[in-house]
C-alpha cells in the first residue's frame, strides 16, 4: 500500500474521532536488534553506521500496526556531529536519510502510514539528560538558530509532518514555533512534563497556549513522561488550545543521566488510554522503552494496562 496520501491533520479531525496510532521507542527497538547506542550520538550513531537497522526498526513498528513512523533524527545536530567528525553536508544527508528510511517502511506497510520527522530538543544533542531539565541558558534566537538548519534539511526530504517533541520548556517551544512559522510546514508540539508542569517548571496552560494561535500546529500534547502525568497534561492542553491532542509516554521509567541508564518503576504503570481519548487525544503511542509488542496491544485495543 502506498504511504498515506491525505494530510495527517485531516485524520485527526475526521468523523468518528478515532485515534491514530503512533509508533514506540526507537532506541529500545534498536537495542533489541543488537545495535550499539553508546556514545553521545545515540540513535544517530545507528542512523549513520547501520541504516539497515533503522529501517528494520521502522518496519517492526509498522507490522505492529503503527500508523505514524517517527524518524531517527531526534539526536542529530550539526555541532554535536561535527565533534564526531561529520561535516555539515554529511549531517544534512543523515537528516534526509532518516526521512527516506521511514518513508520506505511506510510504503512497504500493509496499511496507510504517515512519516513524522523528529525535531528533538537542544538538550538531546548534549547527551547529558538536559532535555529533562530545559533552561539551557540560551534565548529564543539562539535556539531558533540551532533548530533552523535541522528543520530545513528534514523538510527537504518531504515528511508528512514535523514532530517537535520532548520539549522541556517554553523558551524552546517559542523558538521551534518561530522556525515553524518560517516554513509553512505542519507539525505537532509535544512537551515532556512532570508533576503537572513542564520539565523546567512552567505551568502547562502557559506552555500549551503558545501553540494555540499557530495554524501550522495540528496537535499538542506530551511524550517521554510518566503515564500518570498524561491525563492532567491533556486536560490542560484542551483548556487552552482547542486542538487535537497527542500522548506517547514512556513506561514510567526515569532517565539517570549520571549512569546513562533508565530506572524502571517498581510496578508497571497503567495506561488509561480510553480516558486519554475522551480528553481529546487523537494521536496515541509510546516513547522510550515502549516496543512493538505494546504498540500491537494498542492496535488491538488492549493498551490500558
Amino acid at each position: 500500500m502506498p504511504r498515506a496520501s491525505g494530510p495527517l491533520a485531516d485524520a485527526l479531525t475526521g468523523p468518528g474521532g478515532k485515534a491514530v496510532l503512533l509508533d514506540g521507542g526507537l532506541s529500545n527497538q534498536l537495542a533489541a536488534q543488537g545495535c550499539d547506542l553508546s556514545g553521545g550520538l545515540w540513535t544517530g550513531r545507528v542512523l549513520a553506521e547501520r541504516p539497515d537497522q533503522v529501517a528494520a526498526a521502522h518496519a517492526a513498528y509498522a507490522r505492529a500496526g503503527a500508523e505514524v513512523l517517527i524518524t531517527a533524527s531526534y539526536q542529530v545536530g550539526y555541532a554535536a556531529f561535527a565533534r564526531h567528525g561529520y561535516g555539515p553536508a554529511r549531517t544534512t544527508e543523515l537528516l534526509r536519510r532518516s526521512v527516506r528510511l521511514a518513508s520506505r517502511a511506510a510504503r512497504d506497510a500493509d496499511h496507510a502510514v504517515w512519516v513524522a520527522a523528529s525535531v528533538g530538543p537542544y538538550g538531546a544533542v548534549l547527551a547529558d539528560g538536559s532535555e529533562y531539565r530545559g533552561r539551557y541558558g540560551l534565548g529564543v534566537r539562539e535556539l531558533a538558530g540551532f533548530h533552523r538548519p535541522r528543520v530545513g534539511a528534514l523538510l527537504a526530504q518531504g515528511p508528512d509532518v514535523l514532530a517537535l517533541e520532548t520539549v522541556p520548556d517554553t523558551t524552546e517551544a517559542e523558538a521551534l514555533l518561530t522556525v515553524l512559522a518560517e516554513t509553512g510546514a505542519r507539525a505537532w508540539l509535544s512537551y515532556t512534563v512532570a508533576g503537572g508542569r513542564t520539565r523546567a517548571g512552567q505551568p502547562l496552560a502557559e506552555a500549551f497556549a503558545l501553540a494555540a494561535a499557530s495554524p501550522q500546529v495540528i496537535a499538542v500534547g506530551v511524550n517521554c513522561c510518566d503515564p500518570d502525568d498524561v491525563l492532567p497534561a491533556l486536560e490542560a492542553a484542551a483548556g487552552v488550545t482547542g486542538k487535537p491532542l497527542l500522548a506517547y509516554p514512556n513506561d514510567g521509567s526515569v532517565w539517570e543521566a549520571a549512569t546513562g541508564t533508565w530506572r524502571a518503576p517498581a510496578e508497571p504503570v497503567l495506561w488509561p488510554t480510553a480516558a486519554w481519548h475522551r480528553a481529546g487525544a487523537r494521536l496515541i503511542g509510546g516513547c522510550c522503552r515502549i516496543g512493538p509488542d505494546r504498540i500491537a496491544d494498542l492496535a488491538a485495543g488492549r493498551g490500558a494496562r
